[in-house]
């Protein structure tokens, strides 16, 4: 009987270890894929509870005149508004509350749009496909945006108010956030 030792790696055993490891490193990229896409959407829904607590801030520090709520109703974001004069964005700047309006709306809606942040005459910032819709009655002021997906899931209007459902086009990739304050 002959007695022989075997050393070394057969041809199988190393298309099996690189059948594993390459297994193992597409895994690794489809799950920071898939976190990428997680951590934008995170992002966009920040940026629109911010947005929306933007707005009704501002319509706190101007609520001096109680009729100029109605003056912040509508939806925003299809085109940008024409540029406020006057601008309304120094303390050197004395402004009626109707021309702070005004100079709130467009401020407001050149962050909803992302114009606010421009690269090579793009706009860089802002939420993808966003309106801001804005209804008052009496006191209570609700504040609705809507911005649109990466993936479609669900209308995210779909359970809201009749007003949330109006703000935005639906489909399945429509988020939404709606804040409702009362300012006094």
């Amino acid at each position: 009987m002959r007695n022989t030792k075997v050393t070394g790696l057969t041809f199988i055993e190393i298309l099996v270890a690189l059948v594993i490891i390459v297994t193992g490193i597409l895994g690794a990229i489809a799950m920071q894929a898939s976190a990428k896409k997680g951590a934008f959407d995170s992002m966009q829904r920040s940026l629109a509870s911010a947005l929306a607590q933007d707005i009704v801030e501002r319509m706190r520090s101007n609520s001096s005149n109680p009729n100029v709520l109605e003056l912040y109703e509508g939806t925003y974001g299809a085109t940008l508004n024409a540029l406020p004069s006057p601008r309304c964005n120094s303390v050197a700047t004395l402004c009626t509350p109707t021309q702070l309006v005004t100079s709130d709306l467009y401020e407001w809606e050149l962050s909803l749009m992302g114009a606010d942040v421009t690269q090579s005459a793009s706009n860089r910032g802002g939420l993808v496909g966003a309106r801001g819709c804005i209804q008052h009655a009496a006191n209570a002021v609700t504040v609705v945006i809507s911005w649109e997906g990466r993936e479609g899931i669900a209308d995210g209007g779909s359970s809201n108010s009749d007003f949330a459902k109006s703000c935005g086009t639906s489909g399945s990739k429509r988020r939404q956030i709606a804040v409702e304050a009362f300012i006094f």
